[in-house]
């Protein structure tokens, strides 16, 4: 299943580099809409909007438009990082700023597209490793920015990394299995043994799934370094920004994208680069 592509390896990175840069753009559409569209969800069913939803929105439609001014953003603009960059970051009909949020995203998928290009060489498992990282990517900038980590990402994470495994690819099946269990229940207990000493919340239920997914993914044998590094990253991260008071003692901070760090690296610095098998 995992056999390698009629390709040379230095086309298939940069090949992976432009994937990334395209995957990048819709990225940040998916991490800029989906929570609204769960929040109008949410509010249909607590019937609190006359209207529902509103008709068309989602991940496809309408097109991608300028924040402030609402113009599709068509042909030359819309071209991943270089659109932003001959605008110099601006709107071309309004003027105003576009955040650099947009080709940061872009500019990490094109890296990370790259280096799983690098690490498993032209091969289908490439692409896996590509799917994953970027759902990471997503599920990290959501969860700074929202405090959230959606069931519609994770789940299906779950699952992915149970199928690609089904031969061993990353992990053992039965280890698989075991890491998406353990890392799941890993994190219960935690929230549940921190509850009870302090009655609040630690983590979200999203950080449960998100960890069983990498569980799924990495397996059983992953997790407790790649929790280590998340905690540490967490830990270091946490006290910085409170020294430089950009958060208040006792303010919780989003752990997803900690967990998405560790993830993305102990998927890329496993092991040698499968590529050179064939050399």
């Amino acid at each position: 299943m995992w056999h390698v592509f009629p390709l040379d390896p230095a086309l298939n990175v940069v090949l992976a580099a432009l994937l990334g840069l395209v995957a990048g753009s819709w990225l940040s559409v998916v991490a800029h809409r989906l929570p609204r569209m769960m929040e109008r969800e949410w509010r249909t069913a607590m019937r609190e909007e006359d209207g529902g939803a509103e008709s068309g929105y989602g991940l496809w439609r309408p097109a991608w438009h300028c924040p402030s001014c609402q113009a599709a953003l068509r042909g030359w603009r819309a071209v991943p990082l270089a659109g932003w960059l001959l605008q110099r970051g601006r709107c071309g009909h309004c003027r105003q700023p576009i955040g650099l949020r947009y080709p940061m995203l872009e500019l990490a998928a094109a890296v990370l597209f790259a280096a799983c290009a690098w690490r498993f060489g032209p091969t289908p498992m490439a692409l896996a490793a590509m799917g994953l990282t970027g759902a990471l990517l997503a599920l990290a900038w959501i969860d700074l920015e929202h405090s959230l980590l959606p069931d519609a990402v994770t789940l299906p994470l779950i699952w992915a990394g149970l199928l690609v495994n089904l031969d061993g690819a990353l992990a053992p099946l039965p280890l698989a299995v075991l890491g998406a269990v353990a890392g799941y229940l890993f994190l219960w207990v935690i929230f549940h043994f921190f509850r009870l000493l302090t009655g609040r919340d630690g983590m979200g239920h999203g950080d449960f799934k998100l960890m069983a997914a990498l569980g799924a993914w990495l397996g059983l044998g992953a997790l407790p370094w790649l929790l280590l590094g998340a905690s540490l990253a967490g830990v270091l991260v946490g006290w910085s920004l409170r020294l430089a008071g950009r958060v208040g003692r006792g303010q919780p901070l989003p752990f997803g994208p900690y967990l998405a760090l560790g993830g993305i690296l102990m998927l890329l610095a496993a092991g040698r680069p499968a590529w050179l098998q064939f050399y």
